[in-house]
């Protein structure tokens, strides 16, 4: 087995959505809502998948092809309408809560690294009864200062340093290529985990991809 994988981990960062929430049903219906709200075409169900994950403020410029106003219009419909009804509309991914267990047990300490607005995470990870495993829950800024997957990770880094924790060898555990990315821009490496939202290209330039959470366990604590 690869050492530069299975080293010892001195803080693990996770994703949220598509990593540890199945939160697809609930963020689809959401900008389903949006489009229909501002008159725009809906893209399928399968289209709309590429829109998790990256900030959604640049999706809705790349993607749909929205000026920035307008996008930004559209975001603070859809962020309305997601506290409204789709919040919880998630399932926590198999395996998730018992390897969560295992790294808290371990003495790992642990962070949320999400793109989603640190607003709508806490009261999500609230909910699900998840909020106990992380020593920092780190997102995105509802002002849009903190917006790129970069930005949040280097914010999360930074939060658990200043609680203590030792991040000289922080591991992000993702699902799409803005994970990588992001973390790569802080020298940080990532695992990308296959029943996330991302294709099998955007694995590209991770150390690692595990089809399980046991699998993950694996590499993250060597049992």
């Amino acid at each position: 087995m690869n050492s530069v994988v299975t080293r010892t981990w001195s803080s693990v960062l996770f994703d949220l959505d598509g990593t540890i929430l199945d939160s697809a049903p609930g963020i689809i219906d959401a900008l389903t809502e949006t489009f229909q709200h501002l008159g725009l075409p809906v893209p399928s169900r399968e289209d709309f998948m590429a829109y998790i994950g990256p900030p959604l403020l640049a999706s809705l410029q790349e993607r749909a092809g929205l000026s920035e106003a307008k996008a930004r219009e559209a975001l603070a419909i859809y962020r309305n309408d997601f506290r409204r009804d789709g919040a919880f509309d998630s399932a926590i991914f198999p395996g998730v809560v018992g390897l969560l267990d295992s790294l808290r047990d371990a003495g790992v300490p642990l962070a949320i690294a999400t793109s989603k607005p640190e607003t709508q995470a806490r009261p999500i990870l609230d909910h699900f009864g998840l909020t106990e495993y992380f020593t920092v829950i780190a997102g995105a800024s509802e002002n849009d200062a903190r917006t790129s997957k970069a930005h949040v990770v280097g914010h999360a880094l930074s939060e658990l340093g200043k609680a203590g924790a030792d991040t000289s060898q922080a591991v992000l555990i993702g699902d799409r290529i803005y994970d990588v990315e992001g973390a790569a821009a802080h020298n940080v490496p990532t695992i990308i985990v296959e029943w996330g939202y991302g294709s099998p290209t955007e694995a590209t330039g991770a150390i690692a991809t595990v089809y399980s959470a046991d699998r993950l366990r694996e590499l993250l604590l060597g049992n």
